[in-house]
């Protein structure tokens, strides 16, 4: 394990290497603990530095076997060779010259899983940010490309797949019991776009033809005997490549794309040119073994990767303070792909209820950032939701200024100007500037600001002058090292409403500028004044969630039910009867702290009930329209002096009287709702089967609960109904028989599927309630419990502590001192899972008194110890810091 060096790297530092790589030619002989690794790399100096400047290369954990330049050994007296760095001095200063590096790894002890390890018997690779440096020496920075040969030697039983990057240039025998493979990428990449899997695995192959006539080879590898998995995995990564030529004009480049499932994988998956490397969790699915979730999961992260081939391979980052360019920019691309194959307002609904609970919580505590950041310590702690999903909003929010065709101007400028670069913030931006001739200095400042904006509105209406005036006010609030912060250029979208719900269209707007649907805020506060509105209008503001903003706007129940009941966009209905919603589920958790009757509000239950029975309406957007909001989304709203339990009880007694008032009406959805035939993941059917099972939440708060979860249970012929059924059950009757019954049913029936017993682990870990952590103490003890797997300790661990409001704060804290132990255990064997377990604490200051005194001497024991890695020190500072 690399302990902290205390090293932090500032953007302001950056600079261009002093020796540029031209040309790398790696050579693998495979072996479980010994595999021998030659690297030969060409340099030249860079035109403009210092002659005698030497060559310093990045290692970590590295064993120096041998070094040749010019293929001349280099004297002892001429090089330093540590684990972390190899520097060679006297390197030619006018001409290019080869350095030959070899390294012996030991691929099966590695179990941070990052560089070259071995699992399963299978030889994998993960590279990004600085993996490679763990397999030979190099410049190991996203700026440093090159096209790369990749010879493989391994025992040929053992290994009958040798796969790299690029094209396949042939392979043959390789002596006694051995053989080889060699791979050519012709396209520059940097270091942690390198790929080498090893082993035996089955595939599932197709083909592509793309748009100028090509036939590309498609090929899947997962374990023997799961091939039948992977095929929603290949029509995804098969519609991915269409849509991606048909939105954005982007062709896929070489002769072949794989794609290969792993079980112990730090990531969702990993972007390698050519090569994908995935978490079979986004691989594997049928409709015995996989959810609605994982259907619409496996084919977000499979485009996902497929569309880092233009943007983040052919067109990578300059630094690693850019990685929002490359994943941000992703993310929106891979978001539109879904709203595209599915429904366009259910994904955006969707989309922001991610972004408010994770994004919005980061932004607010002591791991904010920029978009684009200024500086770390660990590169690996800012894969983060700031720069995924809050970058994948800036991106939106250029799309909405400009207009749809501008924008794809933009973007075709940006691929035309910097394919084959590696390019940053300034240039994506300036881009879209040149396409459209607008100054976007202001807008920037989303890449440079931390912290969430908070929009304060009000609205007057003057009936003898016939105008509405909207007054609006901006603020964002200081975050870590950012005290002051500069108006930021906010694009909302807005209607006003008639009675009838019709738009109403103003004759003029004077003190903002107003395109189209689009209000620009771009002043602390700017008043608006909209002309010839006839009757007092109901203003439905930032339409589309077209700004990540917390806004501040006082409506009347009367006004917002209108737009719950008729606005066109759909997102704005959702979003009207959610602000009709908190207020009453803020004020039961008030009223369930004080020990008072919790009582709600018949307005709210009214237009929930409408909106839930509304045949006009899609199913997926009524399923999410009944889908209130979250623990977490509640205690985000009442902001600090937060107590889990209270906020719970108040939830469930709001969530019991929408179920008396509705019975009628869930008795009705979930009859009706019943899908037959065979089973289909398409987007319909799985709305149906959403909301048929938001009914039976709500359903099963009523008399003989446990009874009528466990009989959908013993009916669902579909893992969505039936990890639903068996949720409710864990969750609300956690000691019933019925419980006891279906999870020894569950268990039994799926113990040797690794992907469905991690449900199993994490529907228990979510269980509400302090007994809760005993129970997860309880099934680390289980057989089936692999501390070694990532996707096990998150599914246990990771549920039981980012997604157990109540169990894991518990009143007495143990909840945070068991989580700090098993932080101080992973971190000996993977620093990076413990480091994003740790994160789950980062709200720990809003809690009430008692709990948060509690979580701070947890975090307190983990700072203390005596040997932490540098990704959960970094961590675990940010988060104590005054």
């Amino acid at each position: 394990m690399r302990t902290d060096t205390g090293q932090i790297v500032y953007l302001a530092d950056y600079r261009p290497t002093d020796f540029v790589l031209e040309r790398v030619d790696l050579t693998f002989e495979l072996d479980p603990t010994e595999t021998k690794v030659e690297a030969r790399l060409i340099f030249r100096r860079r035109e403009g530095t210092d002659p005698t400047l030497p060559l310093v290369l990045d290692g970590d954990e590295l064993n120096l076997a041998g070094l040749l330049l010019d293929q001349a050994e280099i004297p002892a007296s001429q090089y330093t060779a540590t684990p972390e760095s190899l520097t060679i001095a006297n390197v030619p200063a006018s001409v290019p010259f080869e350095v030959t590096i070899t390294t012996i790894i030991n691929p099966e002890a590695n179990t941070q899983l990052m560089g070259l390890y071995r699992t399963g018997g299978i030889y994998c690779t993960q590279c990004e940010a600085e993996g490679f440096r763990r397999i030979t020496y190099f410049p190991d920075r996203p700026d440093v490309l090159a096209p790369y040969t990749v010879n493989i030697i391994a025992d040929k039983a053992a290994n009958p797949l040798l796969l790299s990057n690029g094209n396949f240039l042939g392979g043959a025998g390789y002596g006694e019991g051995k053989h080889f493979a060699a791979w050519f990428d012709p396209h520059p990449k940097p270091s942690y776009l390198f790929a080498l899997v090893a082993g035996d695995l089955g595939a599932v192959e197709d083909t592509f033809t793309t748009m100028s006539g090509r036939d590309v080879a498609l090929k899947i590898y997962v374990e023997h005997g799961k091939e039948p998995r992977a095929a929603y995995a290949m029509d995804a990564l098969k519609r991915s490549m269409k849509w991606d030529e048909e939105a954005f004009g982007r062709e896929y480049d070489l002769d072949i794309f794989m794609i290969v499932a792993v079980s112990d994988f730090n990531m969702g998956a990993m972007e390698n040119k050519g090569l994908n490397v995935f978490n079979d969790k986004y691989v594997l699915a049928d409709p015995e073994t996989a959810t609605d979730a994982d259907y619409a999961n496996i084919e977000a992260i499979i485009a996902h990767e497929y569309f880092h081939n233009w943007t983040g391979n052919r067109i990578t980052c300059r630094d690693w303070f850019q990685l929002c360019l490359k994943e941000g920019l992703t993310v929106y691309r891979d978001h539109e792909f879904s709203a595209d194959q599915r429904s366009r307002p259910v994904k955006r609904i969707a989309e922001v209820r991610h972004l408010k609970s994770e994004q919005f919580p980061e932004d607010a505590g002591p791991l904010a950032h920029p978009v684009r950041p200024t500086k770390y310590r660990e590169i690996n702690n800012f894969y983060t939701t700031t720069v995924y999903e809050k970058g994948s909003e800036v991106t939106r929010m250029i799309a909405t200024l400009l207009g749809r065709e501008l924008f794809k101007k933009g973007m075709d400028l940006y691929f035309e100007r910097h394919d084959g670069d590696a390019a940053t913030v300034e240039d994506f931006v300036k881009c879209f500037e040149d396409a459209s001739g607008r100054d976007l200095g202001q807008f920037s400042l989303w890449y440079h600001q931390a912290g969430t904006p908070l929009v304060t509105a009000s609205g007057a209406y003057d009936a003898t002058a016939q105008t509405f005036t909207l007054s609006l006010e901006q603020m964002v609030p200081a975050t870590p090292e950012q005290s002051s912060k500069e108006p930021m250029h906010i694009p909302l979208r807005l209607a006003l409403l008639a009675e009838d719900g019709s738009i109403v269209t103003p004759q003029s707007v004077t003190g903002a500028e107003f395109t189209g649907d689009v209000l620009h805020l771009t002043d602390r506060s700017q008043t608006a004044v909209f002309d010839g509105i006839s009757s007092r209008p109901v203003l439905s503001l930032n339409r589309s969630f077209s700004t990540p903003i917390n806004l501040h706007f006082s409506q009347g129940t009367a006004d917002l039910a209108l737009i719950a009941r008729h606005e066109t966009d759909h997102f704005a209905r959702w979003q009207a009867l959610n602000d009709l919603a908190l207020p009453n589920l803020m004020q039961a958790a008030r009223d369930a702290r004080e020990g008072k009757a919790v009582s709600c509000d018949p307005a709210f239950v009214g237009a929930l009930l409408a909106a839930a029975g509304d045949e006009s309406l899609e199913p997926a957007f009524r399923a999410q329209a009944l889908n209130l909001p979250s623990e977490s989304d509640i205690a985000r709203e009442l902001g600090s002096n937060n107590d889990p339990d209270a906020i719970h009880a108040g939830r469930q007694a709001i969530l019991g009287e929408i179920a008396l008032a509705g019975k009628d009406v869930f008795t009705s959805l979930y009859d009706g709702m019943r899908t037959s035939g065979t089973f289909s993941p398409d987007a319909a059917s799985a709305g149906r089967r959403a909301l048929r099972n938001a009914a039976l939440t709500f359903l099963t708060l009523l008399d003989n609960a446990p009874a009528r979860a466990k009989v959908a249970f013993d009916a669902a012929d579909n893992m969505t109904d039936l990890s639903h059924s068996l949720a409710l059950l864990v969750h609300r009757h956690p000691d019933s028989a019925e419980t006891a019954a279906a999870l020894a049913a569950f268990r039994e029936r799926f113990a040797e599927n690794a992907l469905v017993v991690d449900k199993w682990f994490a529907i228990q870990a979510g269980t509400p309630g302090a007994d809760t952590l005993e129970r997860v103490r309880k099934l680390m003890g289980s057989p089936l419990f692999n501390r070694t797997n990532p996707n096990r300790m998150r599914s246990l661990i990771g549920s039981f502590a980012f997604g157990n409001p109540t169990g894991f704060n518990r009143a007495d804290g143990a909840g945070y001192h068991f989580l700090a132990d098993e932080i101080l255990d992973i971190d000996q064997r993977n620093p990076q899972l413990a480091a994003r377990l740790l994160t789950s604490m980062r709200s720990w200051r809003s809690l009430e008194k008692g709990r948060a005194d509690h979580a701070h001497a947890a975090l307190r024991k983990i700072a203390g110890a005596d040997k932490l890695s540098t990704d959960v020190r970094d961590i675990v500072e940010r988060m104590l810091k005054e």
